[in-house]
């Protein structure tokens, strides 16, 4: 099984989610997060004086799947998330090397 963790603009989260339901993905956890990189920040005006955030707003989407199923995932958060403009974001894969469901106590890939 591989965690797929990607880091996207906020405004492309629907797209993606489309795209993985459509494909099967059954779920995800989404949280809002803040990156600095390529990007620069943003320059903003507040009350007359203008000031840099470095730290840009993106959501962080993980998933978990069975190593079949990653490469798919990967085109598909690659595909509904690109802009062609920088701070697209990023997709990291790891290894699950175990997983249980709380509720009924099932592992592995039946927990999915």
């Amino acid at each position: 099984m591989k965690m797929i963790q990607a880091i996207i603009k906020p405004f492309k989260l629907e797209e993606v989610k489309d795209a993985l339901v459509e494909m099967g993905v059954h779920g995800m956890t989404v949280t809002e997060v803040k990156g600095l990189g390529r990007q620069k920040g943003n320059k903003e005006t507040y009350r007359g004086a203008e000031y840099t955030t470095d730290f840009v707003p993106k959501v962080k989407i993980e998933v978990l799947v069975e190593d079949s199923l990653m490469p798919r995932v990967i085109e598909a958060i690659m595909l509904s998330a690109r802009t062609g403009s920088i701070g697209d974001g990023k997709i990291f894969v790891s290894d699950l090397n175990s997983l249980v469901r709380v509720r009924t106590g099932e592992t592995g890939g039946s927990a999915l």
